[in-house]
């Protein structure tokens, strides 16, 4: 994940280089339910409406939390599927509310009524990210609902309505490229803080649809679009929260897009990406799936490093026996091809395995999603 603004405010207001350092535990996105309403062209969960056997239990889902508790893991993302098609999903809310986690709710927003909203705000969520990609027929296209987009706004309008933390989340591909300006344009009318924008990841349907991935100048225009409006943002003191995801690569072409503007800082923003250190599959972000299994993140399904029904998170987690979680801990990573020649390979950290996996059948082969040119990452 790639804070664009905080990187604005290092423009703004530059602070001390300091080491790289790691939290305490990873952040955890735990997909309870598989379970989903929509089918969305690009989930890596391929989940779908209908019951999935094997889900954890309520107690287990408590007896999961404790041991993350103890391995001091800060954060819980509750996702799925859809979360809230889970009946027990507010007593778990609840629960880490009362144990310390900052509790986040990953939702399509649908199912986000006037006594929903209601609930979530007495539970007291950190935080909702709410997935919108598109204006209307565009986000009903792409979540293969009619009637998802107006249902999903207006589950937004109840969040903020009750002063809860929206962020909407836009996934990028060819078909919803052109209104990424129209759904940041969205976030400011209706209240918004923070948007969080995706690149497309090669799991799940996203595999199979990898071909709509939006094309190398199409993904530039948007980062130069994305941040220039957050310079606008920062730059005024408003308090705007802009973060992408699933592409690393994003951070050193932020660092060419700072040279162009701010020359005089260009060093200060290489030794902050430095410290930022890029891609943190394996190390800072956790899965674990509605089955119990554990992967080095979301993206990683087809990958299990073990099962909290066998052995704790808490175990499973350090253990680099597997040679996927091995290398995903190096810093920098054993990559190959363009990304081993990287200049910004200690910044980037060679950005997501999952894509060069897809593509090529080597984790470590070069990430086919980096949009950077040879002269950007120094080899030209």
């Amino acid at each position: 994940m790639f804070r664009v603004s905080q990187f604005m405010h290092e423009l703004v207001a530059p602070t001390p280089v300091g080491p790289r350092r790691n939290p305490p535990g990873p952040v955890v996105i735990w997909n309870l339910i598989r379970r989903c309403n929509l089918t969305c062209k690009h989930c890596y969960s391929i989940s779908a409406d209908k019951d999935f056997a094997g889900e954890l239990s309520t107690d287990e889902v408590f007896g999961v939390m404790a041991d993350l508790k103890g391995f001091k893991v800060p954060v819980l993302i509750l996702s799925g599927g859809e979360p809230l098609l889970r009946p027990d999903i507010f007593a778990i809310a609840d629960r880490a509310k009362e144990m310390g986690f900052y509790t986040a709710l990953s939702s399509n927003g649908t199912l986000i009524d006037e006594a929903t909203a209601d609930r979530i705000s007495a539970t007291g969520f950190d935080y909702v990210g709410i997935s919108i990609d598109g204006i209307g027929a565009t986000h009903d296209r792409f979540r293969a609902l009619d009637g998802a987009f107006a249902a999903s706004l207006k589950g937004i309008r109840a969040c903020v309505k009750r002063g809860v933390k929206v962020g909407l989340r836009f996934t990028m591909t060819m078909d919803n490229a052109h209104q990424l300006p129209e759904v940041v344009g969205l976030m400011e009318a209706e209240g918004v803080s923070k948007f969080y924008f995706s690149h497309l990841n090669y799991a799940g349907r996203g595999n199979k649809n990898r071909l709509d991935d939006a094309s190398v100048k199409i993904t530039r225009d948007a980062m130069d679009f994305l941040f220039d409006t957050a310079w606008t943002h920062a730059e005024a003191g408003r308090e705007r929260e802009f973060v992408t995801g699933n592409n690393d690569a994003d951070g050193p072409y932020f660092l060419s897009w700072a040279k162009t503007r701010f020359p005089a800082q260009a060093d200060h923003m290489a030794a902050k990406l430095a410290q930022w250190g890029g891609n943190a599959s394996g190390v800072n972000v956790a899965n674990i799936d509605n089955l119990g299994d554990v992967h080095p993140d979301t993206m990683w399904w087809n990958h299990k490093l073990g099962n909290v029904r066998d052995r704790p998170f808490s175990a499973i987690w350090p253990d680099t026996s597997d040679a996927l979680m091995a290398g995903l801990k190096k810093h920098p990573r054993p990559v190959e091809g363009r990304c081993a020649a990287c200049a910004h390979l200690t910044a980037c950290n060679g950005n997501t395995r999952v894509r060069a996996q897809r593509v090529t059948g080597n984790v470590w082969a070069e990430d086919p999603g980096c949009y950077l040119t040879d002269e950007e990452i120094g080899i030209a």
